[in-house]
């Protein structure tokens, strides 16, 4: 029976996304690894691979499609044996119905932790044409081969209750060949569920505000995958995490002398550390030094992570990446520098790889270079805290002998997620920040 490629989640926030371009064709045999398309993501364009081999019978979803919903037939694989006579010309349509196709939302979760999306599906005894792929009790994707599915269908085996020993659990032959019927356990009687809380309000429609600029003059902007993920997630941060701020004032001039006498020294190498540089590892070896607070929310539990990943927020075209520097605490500044301008290179052109971007316990965004002296940042879930940072101005201040002087003096403000870290905790941190940035040799001992 012909199988169904399916329009793959290839990062945890895609629900849909374009078809940019095919790199096979009909009629071309393609084998497990093979790529076949690139696919544009609401973050980056990413190259998607065959799982399985075969013949690319039929393409469903043109080239430059946009919005393609995940989990949606975009081509037909064919195995040995059979031919392009054989595909159900009412699945085949699906070419002109990619915005309508239904999404279904388990598989996308199990898909963006890794699969590519082009897992086959089990065949109705029904029809003619591949349906939509089996699910476990929980409502878990199951990953099985064509084959391995036909011998189950005509065993009469239960994939649920099958250990697969293939790729990332996939089930294949050898799983189901001597496997036997068995009966599947009764389910037991689950508690009645409580009633969803009422949505929260979502503000006026489209069409009212719309109605709003009536004879008024504009442009519409469409939004794209970026701009549709942003909106959702910062809603989200905004609305389900009990925000609270803590804000310090740092004195940069040690930092300032000592920066200019290592990008002296460090010139022969083609080396030039930035200021956010400094503020990168000094966040890194805060976080060593408060352990506490190198954490992240987990929905009914705290991860109090080892490793410092900062991630650190770039500006591109359209939205922002915050790609992730693991280890941050181990690496030297020169190591650190030249990491982040390429993260931030790669950011700008959409080539960072989801694992590139995700995870981290803290985040650094800094609009100093823009002239801004202060902020507040919205925390990126499911990070603990965040660092705003402004720019450095010079100030009176008076020292330590009572005397008043110019300094240069930049604002930052640690935005906390009050359910992973408590105030004192929080303060605890900033402090170890600004202390590792007003004595900066500190950080190379």
């Amino acid at each position: 029976m012909p199988t169904e490629i399916l329009m793959p989640a290839l990062s945890p926030t895609m629900e849909e996304g374009t078809l940019a371009k095919w790199l096979v064709k009909e009629g071309d045999e393609v084998s497990s690894g093979d790529l076949l398309a690139e696919i544009e993501t609401d973050k980056a364009t990413m190259e998607f691979e065959a799982v399985d081999e075969g013949v690319i019978g039929k393409i469903l979803i043109e080239g430059g499609t946009e919005g393609v919903k995940v989990n949606t037939p975009i081509a037909v694989l064919l195995e040995e044996g059979e031919s392009a006579d054989d595909i159900d010309t009412g699945a085949a349509s699906g070419s002109d119905k990619s915005s309508s196709a239904k999404s279904d939302n388990d598989a996308s979760k199990e898909a963006a932790k890794g699969d590519n999306g082009g897992s086959p599906t089990p065949a109705d005894s029904g029809s003619s044409g591949p349906v939509p792929a089996q699910t476990d009790d929980k409502g878990a994707r199951i990953f099985a081969s064509p084959l391995a599915r036909r011998i189950a269908a005509d065993k009469g085996l239960d994939l649920s209750q099958i250990n697969g020993s293939g790729p990332k659990g996939r089930i294949v032959k050898a799983d189901v060949v001597d496997a036997k019927p068995s009966d599947k356990p009764a389910k037991s009687d689950a508690p009645a569920k409580a009633d969803a809380p009422a949505a929260a309000p979502a503000g006026p429609s489209t069409d009212a505000v719309v109605k709003m600029y009536e004879g008024r003059e504009y442009d519409e902007v469409k939004l794209d995958g970026m701009r549709k993920t942003i909106a959702a997630r910062l809603t989200e941060a905004k609305q389900t995490i009990p925000h609270f701020y803590l804000r310090r004032d740092i004195k940069l001039d040690a930092l300032l002398k000592f920066r200019s006498q290592l990008n002296k020294q460090l010139e022969g190498r083609g080396v030039k550390l930035s200021v956010n540089d400094f503020i990168i590892k000094a966040s890194a070896l805060a976080l060593q030094a408060v352990p506490d607070a190198n954490a992240v929310w987990a929905g009914d539990r705290v991860l109090k992570l080892k490793p410092s990943d900062v991630a650190v927020a770039v500006a591109i075209e359209g939205g922002l990446f915050t790609p992730v520097l693991k280890d941050a605490d181990m690496k030297s500044l020169s190591a650190l520098s030249a990491e982040m301008k390429d993260l931030a290179t790669r950011a700008r052109d959409r080539k960072l790889a989801p694992h590139e971007y995700q995870g981290g316990s803290f985040a650094v965004s800094n609009l100093g270079m823009f002239g801004i002296d202060n902020f507040d940042a919205v925390i990126n879930p499911p990070h603990g805290a965040i660092l705003a940072v402004g720019s450095g101005v010079k100030k009176p201040v008076v020292n330590a002998e009572g005397e008043i002087e110019v300094a240069t003096v930049m604002s930052v403000t640690l935005s906390v997620d009050h359910r992973v870290i408590d105030g004192a905790l929080g303060a605890e941190l900033l402090e170890q920040i600004v202390q590792n940035l007003e004595n900066p040799m500190v950080m190379l001992a």
